[in-house]
């Protein structure tokens, strides 16, 4: 991936959280950060004692994005992906292992490929086909997602988000 796409790609990402974090909040929900990205800047100050890759390591790399804590004041970790479409990379099947071993995270793929562009997956992700097992963010009823804001929201990811499925002209 060059630094282009990368930078793209971290940009989606970081879109996909905003959305999803606001909807959730605009819904009621209170959300916290949480995520890789808010730790790891405190362990900085460890950078040479501090092994990406042994079980902690591995660990503080799979934290979920945010902690949503529902009307009723039930705590989940949530991790929220980007995806093209509502399908897996090849690098998912680890990460969905990791965040499932780790975590127990619900997990949010956001897409813009087809509606609805929020999908709900829980663990262990995968059916007996190793498909996974999507459903609409909407049906997640603990969140009771108000579904005016979320048709909002539903239209932010097309009109920002989908316009970028269109190959740039020669």
């Amino acid at each position: 991936m060059n630094q282009t796409n990368f930078a793209e790609s971290m940009l989606k990402g970081r879109m996909a959280e905003t959305l999803f974090e606001e909807l959730m909040r605009q819904s009621g929900n209170v959300v916290y950060r949480f995520g890789y990205e808010v730790i790891v800047q405190n362990l900085a100050q460890l950078e040479n004692k501090f092994d990406r890759y042994s079980e902690v390591g591995e660990r503080i790399r799979a934290i979920p994005d945010f902690i949503v804590i529902d009307k009723k004041g039930k705590p989940v970790f949530v991790e929220v992906k980007f995806r093209w479409k509502p399908e897996l990379h090849k690098s998912d099947y680890r990460m969905l292992e990791k965040i499932n071993k780790f975590w127990s995270a619900k997990i949010i793929f956001l897409n813009c490929w087809e509606q609805p562009y929020f999908r709900v997956c829980d663990p262990p992700y995968l059916d007996k086909a190793k498909k996974l097992s999507l459903r609409p963010l909407l049906d997640e009823t603990d969140w009771k997602i108000d579904k005016k804001i979320y048709t909002e929201y539903e239209n932010l990811v097309h009109r920002y988000l989908t316009p970028t499925l269109i190959p740039p002209k020669k």
